[in-house]
C-alpha cells in the first residue's frame, strides 16, 4: 500500500513530561512518518531532535516477539501461567509483601491503573513502585506537605505570561526543548528574564540573563536567603498569607540558615533577591536537580515557600512548575503507582480512602502502610524478602542506584518476570520469564504530562510478532490468579471509564483529580478524545489552582515549611575527592532502548564521557581525547575526558544513557550510593564523591562495521550509524595479531582484508571486504587517533576506496559530528559556512544551514562555535 494514502493519526510523544502531540503516518512497509502536532496545546507542532526521528525507531530489529520461558520461546498460555502459578505460590508461602511489581513512566495510564490494582487491591501488598520515583518523588511529597496534595498549579501558558522564569536544576534546552523554545519567544516577544540556577554551566545558560553556579545540594540556602529577602524587602503578600501558615516559622528557619554555604558571591545572591521581589510575573521551572536529592523535598518547599509567601502562584504568568522526565509520570502518580500512594490522589494511610477504594475494587483487602520504594525494593531483592519480580519498560540494572548490586540482587532473585519491547537490555537477560509487549505507536491508551494535560496515545501500527499491550498481560494475570471479575476487560477505554469514575469518589473526598466529567465517555469518543487538562468534571475543567486559596489541608490552608540546609549525604575527601553530577545528553532517552536506534540522534554524541574543569585534568594529567576511570564507593567506570570550564573545579558530569549493551564500562548508576531523601525516597543522582584517574590503556581502536561488532576490550562505546555500527575502544593489554582480532570483532574469519600494520609502532589499520564491498575497518594505535571518524561511518557496504588513510577524498568533505541532529547538519559543515558566507549569528547560519530551526536545542553549541571562531579570528 503506497504510505501517502493512509491518513494521519494524532498520538503523544513517548518521551519527556512535555507531552508533545505527534501525527503519525504509517507508510504502509511497517515504517512511519512522524510531524508535530500543531493543534496540540503542548507544543504546536514543534518537536525536539528526539521526536523528530520517531520514525527512525520502530523498527523490528531489536523487538522481542515472543515470550520466553528460561531463555526458550514459549506459548503465551504457558508463559502467562507460569507467571501467575510463581506468582500465587509465592504469595501462599511466604505472604504478599514477599512479591514486588517495578514499573515505569513509559505506561500507559491504563496499564498502570490495572498493575496498581492487581497489586494494592487483590495481591494484597503496596510492593508497587515505578522509575518515576527517581524522577519526581521529591516533588509529590513537597507538594503534598505544601498544598494537601500533589498538585501542578499553573500550565504551560505560565511560561508564555511570565516576566521572569527561574530554571533551578534544569537543562531545560535539553531535556524539555520545546518548553525552552517557548521560553525564548517569550523572551523575544516581552522581554521575559532568565536565571539558570545550576552548578554546570549548559546549554540553558545560553542568553540566561544570570546563571548562579551555586554549589551542589545548596538549593535551600539560596532559596532560604530569598526568602528572606523578599520579608525584608516587604515583596510578601499579607491578603494571600491569610490562605496559609507557617510563615513564621518558615522565616525563622531560614533567617537561622543565613550562614548556609552556597558557594556564590554575596553580590550575586543579592541581584537575583531583588530581581525576584521586584518582578509579580514569576515562574520558577525546576526539574531533576532539585528532586534527586536527600533533601530534594526540602528544596521543593523552599522553592514553593517563595511563591505562597508572595502570592505568586495560581495566577497566568506565575508559580513553581515541576518539568517532569517522563511521558506518564504524571499519570502513575494519579493511579496510584507509586508506593506509598492510592489511585486519584487518595492517601494509602487514611482508613476511610481505603474502604472507598475496596469497595469500589471489591477488593478482598488493600494493605494500610506503604509498600518498599524503588531502592528499598531492591534492597529486599538482594536480601531475598522479595521473592518474586516482575519488571515492566524498564532497566533498574543500570538506572537505579548501586546499579551493580541491584544487577546482582535480579539475578539473585527466584523468579523474575520482565515485559518489554526488546530482550537486549542489560536487566531482560536476568529475567526467568520475558513478555513481549507492544511499544508506542502499537497501542492505545492516555498519557499525562507536566501540567496536567491528558492527551492520547494511539495505535497505527500492527503489535509485531505475538506482543500485546501490557494492560492485556496484567488483565489475565489478574484472571488467573482467580479475580476474574476485577480484570475483565476488553479494552483501554473500558480501563480509563472505571479509573475516570474512581476519581469521582476521590472529588467527594474534596481531592484535586478528578476526571469524573469523562466517566460516561463511550468508546467512540475516547477514540476522538481531544487534549484535556484535569479536573474534568460537571462543573469544572482545567484551569489553574490556587489564585484564592482552596489547598486541600483539611484548614483548606497551605503550609509554609520551615527547611534547613544540609550538605549532600556523600562526603568528598582525599579518598574521593571530587563531586559527581550526573544527567541526560540531549539527543538521548534513558538507557537508549529506543533513541540507540536512530543513526541521527546517535551521531551527536557517540560515546559517554566525563566532563572535567581543564585545572583538574591538567593535575591529574589527562589529555583532550584521554580516557579518564571514575571510582566511587559503589563501583567505577571508564568515560571519555571531556575537558571544559562548563563545570567548576572539584566538580565533574558524566550522562547516565550508556549500559552493558552500548559501553559496559560506563554504567554511571555503579557510581551512585543508595541515599534518599527519607520523605521521598527519591536518589541522590546528582552529589556522589568519586575519585578519577588517567586510564593507561596499552592501545586504543576505532571500528565501523556494516553489521554487529562483538567488541572485547576494557572500553568500548557501541552507537548505530546510517551504515551500520561504530565503535570506540581501548584495550589494558597488548594485542599480537591484529588481523585475528579483527576477524573475531567483525565475526568473519573469510573475508578478504587489506591492511598497513606497523608493529613496531603499535599501529594497525585492517579493512575486511566482501564482494568487493567494506564490511569492517579496524584503527588501532598506542594514542587516540586522529581520524576522520564520521566519514569513515559512511563506508560500510561500499567500495570503500582509501578507507585505510582513514580520512575523506578531497572531492567529498567531511561533515564532523552532527550537531544539529533535527537536519544532520554536522559542525565542519557549519565551520565552513562561517567561514565561506562570513555567518555571524545563529540566524545567519540557520538561515544557511536549516541547523537550529526545528527544536533549537543546538543552537546554544552554534553560538559557542561562532564565540570560539571569533575569539581565534581576533587572536590571529
Amino acid at each position: 500500500m503506497d504510505g501517502t494514502a493512509l491518513p494521519e493519526t494524532r498520538s503523544t510523544c513517548p518521551y519527556c513530561g512535555v507531552g508533545c502531540g505527534v501525527l503519525l503516518r504509517p507508510d504502509g512497509q511497517g515504517g512511519l512518518d512522524v510531524r508535530g502536532d500543531p493543534d496540540h496545546p503542548s507544543n504546536f507542532g514543534r518537536l525536539c531532535s528526539k521526536g523528530a526521528a520517531l520514525g527512525e525507531t520502530v523498527g523490528l530489529g531489536e523487538r522481542l516477539l515472543t515470550p520466553k520461558v528460561g531463555g526458550k520461546t514459549a506459548q503465551w498460555d504457558d508463559a502467562l501461567q507460569n507467571v501467575a502459578d510463581r506468582f500465587r505460590d509465592t504469595i501462599a508461602t511466604h505472604g504478599p509483601d514477599s512479591v514486588a511489581l517495578y514499573v515505569s513512566g513509559q505506561l500507559l495510564t491504563e496499564d498502570y491503573y490495572v498493575a496498581n490494582k492487581l497489586m494494592k487491591g487483590f495481591i494484597g501488598s503496596a510492593n508497587i513502585d515505578t522509575n518515576s520515583r527517581l524522577c519526581m518523588a521529591s516533588s509529590v511529597a513537597g507538594h503534598k506537605r505544601a498544598f494537601g496534595t500533589d498538585t501542578v498549579p499553573g500550565t504551560y501558558e505560565d511560561i508564555d505570561a511570565a516576566d521572569l522564569v527561574v530554571l533551578v536544576g534544569s537543562n531545560l534546552a535539553w531535556c524539555h526543548p520545546v518548553l525552552y523554545q517557548r521560553l525564548l519567544a517569550a523572551r523575544k516577544a516581552r522581554g521575559t528574564r532568565i536565571v539558570v540556577i545550576d552548578p554546570r554551566r549548559t546549554a540553558s545558560c545560553d542568553g540566561a540573563d544570570m546563571h548562579l553556579a551555586l554549589d551542589p545540594g545548596a538549593d535551600v540556602a539560596l532559596f532560604n536567603r530569598l526568602l528572606v529577602a523578599l520579608d525584608d524587602a516587604g515583596a510578601t503578600d499579607p491578603d494571600y498569607l491569610r490562605h496559609t501558615t507557617g510563615l513564621a516559622e518558615a522565616l525563622a528557619a531560614a533567617r537561622a540558615d543565613a550562614a548556609a554555604p552556597t558557594g556564590l558571591p554575596e553580590a550575586q545572591i543579592a541581584a537575583f533577591c531583588d530581581l525576584f521581589a521586584r518582578t509579580e510575573r514569576v515562574v520558577t521551572l525546576y526539574s531533576q536537580g532539585v528532586n534527586q536529592s536527600t533533601r530534594g523535598v526540602d528544596k521543593v518547599n523552599a522553592i514553593l515557600n517563595c511563591h505562597l509567601a508572595t502570592g505568586r502562584i495560581g495566577r497566568p504568568g506565575m508559580g513553581p512548575l515541576s518539568a517532569t522526565g517522563q511521558p506518564n509520570a504524571m499519570g502513575g502518580r494519579e493511579v496510584g503507582g507509586l508506593a506509598n500512594m492510592l489511585a486519584c490522589h487518595l492517601d494509602l494511610e487514611h482508613a476511610d480512602h481505603r474502604a472507598a477504594v475496596r469497595e469500589f475494587w471489591q477488593a478482598p483487602a488493600l494493605p494500610d502502610a506503604a509498600g518498599l520504594k524503588a531502592v528499598d525494593m531492591f534492597r529486599a531483592v538482594g536480601d531475598g524478602r522479595i521473592r518474586a519480580l516482575w519488571i515492566i519498560h524498564t532497566n533498574p540494572a543500570v538506572s537505579l542506584p548501586e546499579a551493580d548490586a541491584v544487577r546482582d540482587a535480579i539475578a539473585g532473585c527466584p523468579f523474575t518476570v520482565v515485559s518489554d519491547i526488546t530482550a537486549r537490555t542489560d536487566t531482560a537477560r536476568l529475567a526467568d520469564v520475558l513478555l513481549p509487549a507492544a511499544a508506542w505507536a502499537e497501542k492505545d491508551g492516555t498519557v499525562t504530562n507536566s501540567d496536567r494535560t491528558i492527551s492520547r496515545q494511539r495505535r497505527v501500527l500492527d503489535a509485531p510478532g505475538e506482543a500485546r499491550a501490557d494492560w492485556d498481560i496484567l488483565a489475565e494475570v489478574g484472571r488467573r490468579m482467580g479475580h476474574a471479575r476485577a480484570f475483565d476487560y476488553s479494552s483501554p477505554a473500558e480501563i480509563f471509564r472505571e479509573y475516570a469514575t474512581l476519581s469521582g469518589v476521590a472529588g467527594q473526598f474534596g481531592r484535586d483529580f478528578d476526571i469524573s466529567g469523562l466517566a460516561d465517555l463511550t468508546d467512540a469518543g475516547y477514540a476522538t478524545l481531544a487534549p484535556c487538562r484535569w479536573p474534568v468534571t460537571q462543573t469544572r475543567q482545567g484551569g489553574r489552582f490556587f489564585a484564592e486559596g482552596g489547598f486541600f489541608h483539611p484548614d483548606g490552608k497551605a503550609r509554609l515549611i520551615p527547611v534547613t540546609w544540609a550538605p549532600p549525604a556523600a562526603r568528598t575527601g582525599p579518598r574521593f575527592p571530587f563531586r559527581l553530577n550526573t544527567g541526560r545528553v540531549r539527543d538521548q532517552w534513558h538507557t537508549m532502548t529506543r533513541t540507540g536506534l536512530s543513526p541521527r540522534l546517535s551521531a551527536h554524541l557517540a560515546e559517554p564521557f566525563l566532563d572535567i574543569h581543564p585545572a583538574d585534568a591538567a593535575r591529574l594529567g589527562l589529555a583532550p581525547s584521554d580516557l579518564a576511570r571514575v571510582t566511587a564507593p559503589t563501583g567505577g567506570a571508564i568515560l571519555r575526558a571531556r575537558i571544559t570550564d562548563a563545570v567548576q573545579p572539584g566538580q565533574v558530569f558524566a550522562p547516565m544513557h550508556w549500559t552493558g549493551e552500548t559501553a559496559p564500562s560506563a554504567r554511571t548508576c555503579a557510581l551512585i550510593p543508595a541515599a534518599c531523601d527519607p520523605m521521598s525516597g527519591q536518589p541522590e543522582s546528582k552529589a556522589a564523591v568519586v575519585a578519577v584517574s588517567r586510564f593507561d590503556a596499552a592501545w586504543y581502536g576505532f571500528a565501523v562495521s556494516r553489521d554487529a561488532m562483538t567488541p572485547d576490550a576494557a572500553y568500548w562505546a557501541l552507537a548505530r550509524t546510517t551504515q551500520g555500527f561504530r565503535a570506540e575502544l581501548a584495550g589494558a593489554s597488548a594485542i599480537t595479531d591484529w588481523e585475528a582480532e579483527a576477524r573475531r570483532l567483525f565475526g568473519d574469519a573469510e573475508a578478504e582484508v587489506a591492511s598497513i600494520i606497523d608493529t613496531a609502532r603499535g599501529q594497525a589499520r585492517i579493512a575486511l571486504f566482501r564482494d568487493g564491498h567494506l564490511t569492517g575497518a579496524l584503527f588501532a594505535a598506542p594514542r587516540p587517533m586522529a581520524l576522520m571518524r564520521d566519514y569513515l561511518a559512511t563506508l560500510p557496504g561500499t567500495p570503500a576506496p582509501g578507507v585505510l588513510s582513514g580520512r575523506s577524498p578531497a572531492d567529498r568533505p567531511n561533515p564532523g559530528p552532527v550537531l544539529c541532529s533535527c537536519f544532520s547538519v554536522g559542525t565542519n559543515t557549519i565551520a565552513r559556512a562561517i567561514a565561506a558566507e562570513g555567518l555571524g549569528s545563529v540566524e545567519q547560519v540557520g538561515a544557511a544551514l536549516g541547523a537550529g530551526t526545528n527544536c533549537g536545542s543546538c543552537r546554544p553549541e552554534i553560538a559557542e562555535m561562532l564565540r570560539k571562531l571569533q575569539v581565534r579570528e581576533a587572536a590571529e
